[in-house]
C-alpha cells in the first residue's frame, strides 16, 4: 500500500482556515511580551516597550561536542540534519544494521565513521554524545549500553516500550556522574516557546486552568515499504501492538507531557477510544484514536489524532478562566475573555484575527531579539523545529553539566503515560493509574 506522508499535509500550516499565512507571517512581527509584564498589575498603568539594548552580546558558543547517532531512518537522518545547523556539534559517527540507511545517511556526514555495530560505534572514543534514534523497543538495551560506555545519551521519546524497561533505563540515569548527561527526546521540555507560555500559565495571566486539548492530524498511512519481507516488517514496527505505543503512546505522549507540565499534576485515569478507519492493510494498531487524561488536580486533557485526514494538523490549546493559550509548532496566541482583567503589556502586542476569535501573539525570546537589533519577524526565519531546540539545549547541558529539564524522570513518568493511554485506546475504556506507578 502507498504511503501518502509527503502528499496531503503541506497546505495545513495554518490553524484553520481562517488564519491565513499572510496573518501568521505578521504575527511574527508582533511587539513581544514577557510573562513577568503580564503578571504585573493592570488597571491604566501602561509598560513602556522594551528598549534596544546597543552592547548587547551573544553567548559565546561552547566546545564542540562530538556526536555518534545510532538508528538511521528518516527520524535519525532529520537528527543530522538539525545537527548540521549547530556550530558545535559535529557528527562523527553513525550507525545502523541496513546498507543502505547508512549509505543514505552518509551524503549528509561524508566524514563520519561508519558502523554496523553500535557497541562498535560506543567503543570508539571520539564519540562523546550519541542520539538513540531506533524504534522504541529496541531502546533499553542502546541506552544501557550507551550509559556504561560514559557517553551522554540523548534517547528518542517514547524513552522505552514498557514501564518496566524505561523504569531500568531511568534507574541507571539516576545514578550517572553529574557531568554525564542523559536527555530524553521530550522536545518541547527545552523549547524555549513552551517555557515562555509557562510563564504565562504559573503567574497567573490566563486565570485558573479548565482543561487542556491536542490533536495530531496527518494524512499518512504509517507504512513503509521494502522488497525485503523481513525488512519490511523492521520498518513497520509502529503498525504492531508487540512493537509500538500506537498514536497516543508515540506521538500523543508529548501533548501529554506537556499538559502534566503546565497543569503541574499527573494523570490518575485515562479514557481511549480508536479503531482502524482508514488503513485496512492487517495493521492492529489504531489509526484513529481518542483519549482523555484525568489529571490528579481534576483538570482534564482531550487528545486525538487521526491518519485519515490533515485539516486543522498538530496543536495544544490550553483554556483558562481569563484566557486561552494555542500553541501550534514553534509559536504560540494567547486567547482573552471579555471579563478578564486588563493587562498593561497588551497596548503594545499585535493581534491576529483566527475566524471570530482575536489572539495575541506570544513571541520567546523577545528582549533577547531587540537586544539584537531585530524585530521578531526577522528572528522567525531563523527558528526552526523543536528538534533543534532539544539538540541545541543537550549540547549546552553536556558543556555546562546542567541536568537537561526532559530529564529521565520525565521520561520516565511520560512512559507511564504513554503505556497506560494506549491501553485505554486498544481496549475502548477507562484504566485508573495509580500514583505509587509514577515512582522510578
Amino acid at each position: 500500500m502507498p504511503d501518502h506522508e509527503s502528499g496531503f499535509d503541506l497546505n495545513r500550516r495554518d490553524f484553520f482556515r481562517g488564519a491565513s499565512m499572510a496573518g501568521v507571517m505578521a504575527m511574527m512581527g508582533a511587539v513581544p511580551l514577557t510573562a513577568e509584564e503580564a503578571a504585573k498589575a493592570a488597571g491604566d498603568k501602561i509598560l513602556p516597550p522594551p528598549k534596544v539594548d546597543p552592547n548587547y552580546k551573544e553567548k559565546p558558543v561552547g566546545p564542540p561536542v562530538k556526536f555518534g547517532i545510532i538508528g538511521l531512518g528518516a527520524h535519525g537522518r532529520e537528527i543530522i540534519t538539525h545537527l548540521a545547523k549547530l556550530p558545535n556539534a559535529p557528527v562523527v559517527a553513525i550507525c545502523d544494521h541496513y546498507k543502505q540507511s547508512i549509505k543514505r545517511a552518509t551524503e549528509s556526514v561524508p566524514s563520519a565513521k561508519t558502523y554496523s555495530s553500535a557497541s562498535e560505534l560506543l567503543a570508539d572514543k571520539d564519540v562523546q554524545a550519541v542520539v538513540i534514534a531506533t524504534p522504541t523497543h529496541e531502546h533499553r538495551d542502546l541506552a544501557l549500553a550507551a550509559i556504561q560506555a560514559g557517553k551522554h545519551v540523548y534517547l528518542e521519546a517514547p524513552m522505552a516500550h514498557t514501564i518496566d524497561d524505561a523504569r531500568i533505563i531511568a534507574k541507571a540515569a539516576a545514578v550517572l556522574p553529574t557531568k554525564q548527561i542523559f536527555q530524553v527526546g521530550h522536545q518541547m521540555r527545552e523549547n524555549p516557546q513552551h517555557h515562555h507560555v509557562l510563564k504565562f500559565i504559573r503567574t497567573g495571566a490566563t486565570g485558573k486552568a479548565a482543561m487542556g486539548r491536542g490533536q495530531w492530524n496527518k494524512k499518512t498511512s504509517w507504512r513503509r515499504a521494502s522488497p525485503n519481507s523481513d525488512r519490511e516488517k523492521a520498518l513497520n514496527w509502529r503498525l504492531s501492538r508487540e512493537t509500538s505505543l500506537g498514536l497516543v503512546g508515540e506521538v500523543g505522549i508529548h501533548s501529554l507531557d506537556v499538559a502534566a507540565w503546565y497543569f503541574n499534576s499527573l494523570p490518575v485515569a485515562v479514557t481511549g477510544f480508536g479503531g482502524v478507519m482508514q488503513w485496512q492493510d492487517g495493521r492492529d494498531v489504531a489509526d484513529t484514536a481518542q483519549l482523555v487524561a484525568e489529571f490528579a488536580n481534576g483538570v482534564r486533557h482531550s487528545w486525538s489524532a487521526t491518519l485519515a485526514n490533515s485539516f486543522e494538523g498538530e496543536h495544544d490549546i490550553f483554556f483558562g478562566s481569563s484566557a486561552a493559550v494555542l500553541i501550534r509548532d514553534n509559536k504560540a496566541w494567547m486567547f482573552k475573555e471579555t471579563d478578564a482583567e486588563l493587562l498593561g503589556w497588551e497596548v503594545y502586542a499585535r493581534k491576529e484575527d483566527f475566524l471570530t476569535d482575536s489572539g495575541i501573539a506570544l513571541v520567546a525570546n523577545a528582549t533577547k531579539i531587540l537586544a539584537q537589533g531585530k524585530k521578531p519577524a526577522e528572528a522567525a526565519s531563523e527558528t526552526d523545529s523543536p528538534i533543534r531546540y532539544a539538540l541545541e539545549k543537550f549540547v549546552g547541558h553536556v558543556n555546562d553539566g546542567t541536568k537537561p529539564e526532559a530529564s529521565a524522570e520525565v521520561g520516565f513518568r511520560g512512559v507511564v503515560m504513554a503505556v497506560k493511554a494506549n491501553e485505554a485506546v486498544t481496549q475502548g475504556r477507562r484504566i485508573d493509574i495509580p500514583i505509587e506507578l509514577y515512582t522510578v
